[in-house]
């Protein structure tokens, strides 16, 4: 409940505040423009490092290596250009954050470290493995 109270009440309001400080400073027509560009700009940002990444996953699979750091940084630049096309200036530097390489390594760390005890491994993973019991051996989820 706090994360939707989060993302629909208390993002909202700072992203208002900062675009009236913003308007204020240089304007509203410059301050919607800035805005446009941005959004605009996110978009052809998220298609250079989306194919980047695509490109990095087909390395990894014509290698025989599960790309799993390729796959986290998918869903990262997926994020980053959805906050870059929501029209606002905090979202948009998150989003940026999020596209460039050097800080994508960062959220990926901390995104692995959060997600580390959720994964389980099923025969012969890292950590030893868990083996099925069952008839045909699906994992249903």
């Amino acid at each position: 409940m706090a994360i939707f109270a989060l993302l629909f009440i208390v993002i909202p309001l700072v992203e208002i505040y900062v675009a009236v400080q913003v308007g204020h400073a240089i304007g509203a027509l410059n301050t919607v423009g800035l805005l446009l560009l941005l959004s605009l700009s996110g978009v052809w940002l998220t298609k250079i490092a989306g194919f980047g990444v695509i490109s990095r996953i087909r390395r990894q699979l014509q290698a025989g290596n599960m790309p799993t750091n390729e796959l986290i940084d998918g869903a990262l630049v997926l994020a980053g250009g959805v906050l870059l096309i929501v029209p606002g200036f905090i979202t948009a530097v998150i989003g940026l954050l999020l596209l460039f390489p050097p800080t994508r390594v960062l959220a990926r760390g901390t995104a692995k470290r959060r997600f580390q005890g959720r994964v389980r491994y099923i025969d012969g993973g890292p950590h030893g493995g868990h083996h099925l019991d069952g008839p045909d051996d699906i994992i249903d989820v």
